[in-house]
C-alpha cells in the first residue's frame, strides 16, 4: 500500500522515466511501414516477382521494431539520436516505397521493364551481386588512383605557383588553358596516347582532380597573411620551414575546398570513361544493364553509386573535420 501511495505521489517527469512514453513521430514511421507490408502481402501482383514475400518481411519488421526502439530511444545513446532525428525520413521512405509498389508491381500504371517496383531491385542486390560487387571494387580502384594522383600533383603544383613567382609566371598561363576544359573532352585523345583504357582513364580522373586542388591550393598559398612568414622568419625560419609549417597549414581549408570539388568532378569523369573504355566498374556496368534492358540492375547501379560518392565525401568531411578540429562544424555536408 505504502508502495503505491508513494509511485502516486511521484511527479509526472519520475512516472515518465519509468515508463517511456512512445513518440507519435515513431508510431507515424511504424504505422508507415506497417502500411507498406500489407499492401504488398495483400493486393495481387500485375506480373511475377519473386521477391515480394522477401520484400513485404523487411518492411513488416521494420515496422514493429519502430515503436519500442523510438520508446527506449533516449538510452540508445548515439544509435537513438539519429533515430530519433531520422524518424521523419523513416516515414517519407516507407510512403515513397508505398507508391512505387503501387504504381508499378501493383497496378502497373507505370509500364515494366522500363520501371520495375522495389522487390526486383532487392532482386538484383540479392542475385547479382557478385557482379555488381566486383564493379563497385573496380570503380574505387580505378577512382583511387586517380584521385590521389590528380590530388597530390595538384597540391603539389598548386604549392609551388602560390610560393614561388617564377614557377607562377610559367605555370599560371598553361593552367588558364587546359584547366577550364572539361577532362571529358581529352578522352578521344587519352585513349589513342595511352597504352591501355585502364591508364587513359586514371590521367582523365587524376586531370579532373588536378585542376581545383591546384587552383585552391595556390589561392590558399598566395592569401596566407604575410605577418605570419615575417614573425617566422624574425624566430629563424628556413624557407622549408616556412612552406611547410607555415604555409600550407593556413592554405588547408582551400585545400579541402579543392579536393571535395575534385572528387565531385573525377566521379563523373570515372562513369563516363567506365562507360566507353574500361571493361569494369559501375560505368560499364550501367552501359551493360542498358544494353540488355534489365533497368532494375541499372537503377540497382545508381543507387550503389549515389550512396558510394556520398560515402566517400563524408570520409573526406571527417578526414578534414579531424584536420581542421578548430573549424569542425563550419562547413556542413
Amino acid at each position: 500500500m505504502a508502495g503505491l501511495t508513494a509511485l502516486a505521489s511521484a511527479p509526472p517527469h519520475a512516472a515518465g522515466r519509468r515508463l517511456p512514453r512512445l513518440p507519435l513521430r515513431g508510431l507515424a514511421a511504424a504505422a508507415a511501414w506497417l502500411l507498406l507490408a500489407g499492401a504488398t502481402y495483400a493486393l495481387p501482383e500485375d506480373g511475377d516477382f519473386p521477391y515480394t514475400a522477401a520484400f513485404a518481411a523487411g518492411a513488416l519488421g521494420l515496422g514493429l521494431a519502430l515503436p519500442p526502439a523510438s520508446a527506449f530511444s533516449g538510452h540508445l545513446g548515439r544509435a537513438g539520436a539519429a533515430l530519433a532525428h531520422w524518424t521523419p525520413w523513416l516515414t517519407l521512405a516507407a510512403l515513397a516505397l508505398l507508391a512505387w509498389e503501387l504504381v508499378t508491381a501493383k497496378f502497373a500504371l507505370l509500364p515494366m521493364p522500363f520501371f520495375p517496383p522495389p522487390q526486383a531491385i532487392l532482386e538484383v542486390f540479392w542475385e547479382d551481386w557478385p557482379k555488381l560487387g566486383g564493379s563497385i571494387l573496380a570503380s574505387l580502384k580505378l577512382l583511387a588512383g586517380g584521385y590521389l594522383i590528380g590530388a597530390g600533383l595538384g597540391f603539389g603544383l598548386g604549392v609551388a605557383i602560390g610560393w614561388s613567382k617564377a614557377v607562377g609566371y610559367w605555370a599560371h598561363p598553361v593552367l588558364r588553358f587546359v584547366g577550364p576544359l572539361p577532362a571529358t573532352a581529352w578522352l578521344p585523345l587519352a585513349f589513342f596516347v595511352f597504352p591501355s583504357s585502364w591508364s587513359a582513364s586514371t590521367f582523365l580522373i587524376a586531370l579532373a582532380t588536378g585542376f581545383p586542388v591546384t587552383v585552391l591550393t595556390w589561392s590558399g598559398v598566395a592569401g596566407v597573411n604575410k605577418a605570419y612568414f615575417d614573425v617566422a622568419r624574425t624566430l629563424g625560419a628556413s624557407p622549408g620551414f616556412l612552406i611547410l609549417r607555415v604555409a600550407v597549414p593556413a592554405a588547408l581549408p582551400h585545400v579541402f575546398v579543392g579536393l571535395f570539388m575534385g572528387l565531385g568532378g573525377s566521379f563523373a569523369v570515372l562513369v563516363v570513361a567506365e562507360m566507353l573504355g574500361v571493361k569494369s566498374g559501375l560505368g560499364w556496368y550501367l552501359q551493360w544493364a542498358q544494353g540488355w534492358a534489365a533497368y532494375a540492375n541499372m537503377y540497382a547501379a545508381l543507387i550503389v553509386m549515389a550512396l558510394m560518392c556520398s560515402g566517400l565525401i563524408t570520409l573526406l568531411f571527417r578526414l578534414r573535420d579531424r584536420v581542421l578540429s578548430w573549424q569542425k562544424g563550419l562547413v556542413q555536408w
